[in-house]
């Protein structure tokens, strides 16, 4: 009975110096290895790679257009590999971290769905490491957008974060002391199917009424061509633009016009900027983070659409005037930041192939000795 209880007790201590230590190795983020790593951003539209180093500045970007999403997953690791294998000619790659538009499992391995891409279940961090001989680490584009403008951006200095990425829908990212958080099955983050209006706008996720119906890209740009399919007075101006194509109205054209002074397309942004006020409001209600960072294509209509938010989030925002309010802010490192952190957070992952380098040579050396003996 003494002997199983002394297993059982030195069993206990093992464990606990094994929580320890892997406790330690999780929080250790910002002691990573200062070397160069691979980010890479796969969209919908464009597959973009980037030789990132320790402080996220860019060493070399290059970018291609994402194979058609009817192809078999293969080709689009095959456009990954032939983008880090022609980086890798010119900077010495320690690991390579992938953004996905999409849902990835909580070990970071596999993509469960994504939805401009033929993934289902695609075991993409073990194909690619097979194919690239280093280690690689797979994250959700929102996830790697938000850690980057975190470590470099506005999300500086936050001990809790919330972003949110504005595009044709609504994705997002929680950051809480330093660490992603992903969620039990790791796809945590998805707020642009809040639903905001029971019974409204029919979502392609098959609901009505989601968040990202009456703020995103996809919604300006459905209300603009509305209005002008209409033949409404107050779209004559953007109707003059497209030379009265209505398909060509775009949420880049609703900007560069509300710039202009267009008054149909200022309403249009500070509707779609109230409706994200209402919904980071609810976040805040339910998250209570120290601030949010707004990014996203849309996002770069800056003042005319953030100014707008703040004042619906303050009109909206549960217990106001008793509590302290989030911070506001637009994203500082714009569409490189999902690529940027991506590369960071592979950095974390970089230690393994380094210490496999220093095996690998340790070994050599030993074979040279023994052979000049």
């Amino acid at each position: 009975m003494s002997m199983y209880r002394d297993r059982v007790h030195r069993g206990s201590a093992r464990a606990t110096v094994l929580r320890t230590v892997g406790t330690r190795e999780r929080r250790s983020l910002l002691t990573a290895p200062r070397v160069p790593t691979v980010g890479i951003d796969i969209g919908g539209t464009k597959v973009m790679a980037g030789v990132v180093d320790a402080d996220g500045a860019i060493l070399e970007k290059v970018r291609t257009e994402t194979p058609d999403k009817s192809k078999s997953p293969r080709v689009v690791e095959d456009t990954i590999t032939e983008l880090v294998l022609d980086l890798s000619d010119r900077h010495d790659v320690h690991a390579v971290g992938i953004g996905a538009a999409g849902w990835v499992d909580a070990d970071r391995s596999k993509v469960l769905f994504a939805p401009h891409l033929n993934w289902r279940n695609e075991p993409l961090r073990d194909r690619l490491a097979g194919r690239l001989a280093v280690p690689v680490m797979v994250d959700n584009d929102a996830n790697t957008a938000a850690w980057a403008e975190w470590r470099f951006g506005a999300g500086r200095g936050q001990d809790h974060l919330v972003m949110i990425t504005l595009g044709t829908g609504i994705g997002g990212a929680i950051l809480e002391d330093g660490a992603v958080k992903r969620g039990k099955y790791g796809v945590a983050g998805e707020f642009g199917h809040m639903q905001v209006v029971p019974g409204g706008h029919r979502c392609p996720c098959g609901n009505r009424g989601c968040w990202e119906q009456y703020s995103s890209g996809n919604a300006l740009v459905r209300e603009a061509r509305e209005l002008a399919a209409a033949d409404s007075p107050v779209a004559y101006n953007i109707i003059e633009r497209v030379g009265g194509r209505i398909g060509d109205i775009t949420g880049p054209l609703i900007t560069e016009l509300a710039r202009e002074g267009d008054a149909m397309c200022v309403e249009l942004l500070q509707e779609i900027g109230q409706w994200l006020g209402v919904g980071i409001a609810n976040l805040a209600a339910a998250l209570d983070p120290s601030g949010f960072v707004i990014g996203g294509g849309v996002s770069a209509a800056d003042d005319l659409l953030i100014g707008p938010a703040r004042d619906a989030f303050r009109r909206h925002l549960t217990g106001r005037g008793y509590r302290p309010e989030a911070t506001i802010a637009k994203a500082q490192l714009g569409p490189e930041a999902g690529m940027v952190g991506a590369a960071d957070l592979a950095r974390l992952v970089a230690r393994r192939f380094r210490r496999a380098n220093r095996r690998r040579v340790e070994r050599y050396e030993r074979y040279e000795r023994a052979g000049r003996r």
